[in-house]
């Protein structure tokens, strides 16, 4: 029982951070800047991300086939969704950092 509030937990703190990376994302597309932006801090995330998944399957690998509850699979599911937007976010930097030399080399000229 104290498992599944454990689990309803990890799910409000993926959600929370969830419903940030939508905003970010599309604030950082129509900016066309990657001033403002740490990549460091968006990788720092991913990897946090990456943890969590990675956490799941280990539990599942030592508890076996029970351990894949509904609310086990919703938490895995978000930590899919949030590694995904996190990723589109990095993207994202790397074509506004490539927008950013783009603007700079027009300036020079």
């Amino acid at each position: 029982m104290l498992e599944n509030f454990a689990v309803i937990f990890e799910i409000l703190m993926v959600v929370c951070f969830g419903f940030s990376w939508p905003f970010n994302i599309i604030r950082a597309y129509k900016a066309r800047t990657a001033k403002g932006t740490s990549l460091y801090f968006t990788l720092l995330i991913a990897v946090g991300y990456i943890g969590g998944i990675l956490s799941k399957i280990f539990f599942s690998a030592a508890r076996g086939p029970e351990y894949w509850t509904a609310l086990t699979i919703l938490a895995f599911v978000f930590y899919i969704i949030n590694l995904v937007m996190v990723s589109t976010g990095i993207a994202i930097y790397f074509r506004n950092k490539r927008l950013d030399k783009l603007a700079a080399e027009q300036n020079n000229a």
